[in-house]
């Protein structure tokens, strides 16, 4: 009788154990999103869950998904030799930004004359 019970608390467990593993494992690609500062982390949320009634189908490529953005480089899809829109234009201030202080040392160095 006891072996009965025992068995019935060991089903429960794996089942419960399971549920929980289930849910735990298809959050996954969520917070890769959240930790990468994904901007498309809710789609990905919920695509988590829809997944979930779809038994994992669409799971792989949430996780593909969320793992192609890193906050550091974008995308990732710009060839190797090309420097991204925001490389250049932060190029382009930083010259801006050396010129003016050229300009402005001409300035008063004219007026100091």
């Amino acid at each position: 009788m006891f072996l009965d019970y025992f068995a019935l608390g060991v089903l429960f467990f794996v089942v419960i154990t399971l549920f929980y593993a289930v849910i735990a494992i298809h959050d996954i690609p969520h917070l890769i999103a959240k930790a990468r500062n994904h901007p498309h982390q809710d789609a990905i949320h919920i695509a988590g869950w829809v997944s979930l009634f779809t038994l994992h189908v669409i799971w792989p490529f949430l996780f593909i998904w969320a793992t192609l953005y890193r906050e550091d480089r974008g995308w990732g899809m710009q060839p190797n030799g090309k420097l991204s829109h925001e490389a250049e234009a932060n190029a382009e201030i930083a010259r801006l930004h050396a010129r003016i202080a050229e300009l402005e040392a001409r300035s008063s160095e004219k007026e100091k004359v």
